[in-house]
């Protein structure tokens, strides 16, 4: 008997215990307006970098992995990545940035970690690894999204149009954790190690809160 879905959904739950959010002083300081409006270029900027890289690594995921359901989870997160880019630009103008400025933007190191690790994992990781990052580390990163996109609003006077770039991440796509699930027993009943896709979900989380601190430090 095939129990692969039944030791797929305990590791997700395994990950969304071992992964809590982590403190956030970028948007401590942002939700008191506190924080420098330079700050919020850098913001654009890491995040211009960090989507047109996803976009490529998801993309390559399925050159990789073909065949449903890996094939469709990886099509899903490229879509979402090109929708993203363009809300993106929106946050962009919202802040008087154009894409030419996006684009010569020189990323932080520490806060392109993130976007280095899911293309390393693209190149020889598994993808029920990834997959198993992505969703355990979802709920962290939507929750991080709708913090920025309500204090952009009301403290820094952002029009909701200019912040649909958090408001896109902050809900879960429908379908998400069970597509993800999916991939992750795929993977299992392929042999993938599942203490290595836990290992890929917490690195991932160590990467996410790198970025945030690298935006406030000097």
């Amino acid at each position: 008997m095939d129990d692969s879905a039944a030791r797929a959904k305990e590791l997700v739950q395994r990950a969304y215990a071992e992964i809590t959010a982590a403190p956030n002083r970028f948007l401590d300081l942002l939700e008191a307006g506190e924080l420098p409006r330079e700050r919020l270029n850098s913001l654009a900027g890491e995040e211009y970098h960090i989507v047109r890289s996803d976009l490529r690594s998801f993309a390559h995921f399925v050159t990789r992995y073909p065949d449903p359901p890996a094939a469709d989870f990886f099509l899903t997160l490229a879509g979402g990545e090109s929708g993203a880019l363009r809300l993106l630009l929106g946050f962009g103008a919202g802040l008087g940035l154009d894409e030419q400025w996006l684009r010569t933007y020189r990323p932080r190191p520490l806060a392109q970690a993130y976007p280095a690790y899911i293309a390393q994992r693209a190149l020889v990781g598994s993808a029920s690894g990834t997959a198993l990052a992505m969703l355990a580390n979802l709920d962290e990163w939507g929750g991080y999204c709708a913090r920025a996109a309500d204090a952009l609003v009301a403290r820094y006077g952002l029009g909701e149009d200019e912040v649909g770039f958090f408001r896109y991440f902050a809900a879960s796509p429908p379908g998400f954790a069970e597509q993800a699930t999916d991939v992750v027993a795929q993977g299992l009943r392929a042999g993938d190690d599942p203490e290595q896709a836990l290992h890929e979900a917490r690195t991932l989380h160590v990467f996410e809160t790198a970025f945030w601190n690298s935006l406030v430090e000097d």
